[in-house]
């Protein structure tokens, strides 16, 4: 099954604790976009979020760094799709050069995963499979 991925920089709107860190549902925030273009692409309908069977949180995510999140289908039921999703930090800022560098990350750092299911109903499915 093919993969979805979405990239994009935390901003300080994001960070919703001291020290800029970011709240672990803007996580969740992105894989739910992520799962949107999984379905779009699988069944031409964005379908629902039905629940999360898991979620790890797996390293802190500050505003200025880019999160790269992944997800593909893997499992696929008569309207039910069972999804995994990854978080990556790609790229960090380095204020402690100065205000305005950052480093890519060779090894981007997982910074969330997640199983969850979707629904598709059938009157809203249009591509066959």
């Amino acid at each position: 099954m093919e993969e979805v991925m979405i990239r994009l920089r935390m901003s300080s709107a994001d960070a919703h604790y001291g020290g800029n860190l970011v709240d672990g549902a803007r996580m969740l925030q992105l894989f739910g976009d992520v799962a949107t273009e999984l379905l779009i692409r699988h069944d031409g309908d964005e379908g629902l979020f039905a629940a999360y069977e898991k979620v790890e949180f797996l390293a802190p995510v500050y505003a200025g760094d880019y999160i790269e999140a992944v997800g593909k289908i893997v499992k696929v039921g008569n309207s039910s799709r069972k999804m995994e999703f990854e978080a990556r930090k790609v790229i960090r800022p380095r204020t402690d050069l100065n205000e305005s560098a950052a480093d890519f990350m060779a090894e981007p750092v997982p910074v969330c995963r997640a199983v969850g299911t979707c629904v598709v109903p059938k009157d809203k499915q249009r591509i066959a499979h």
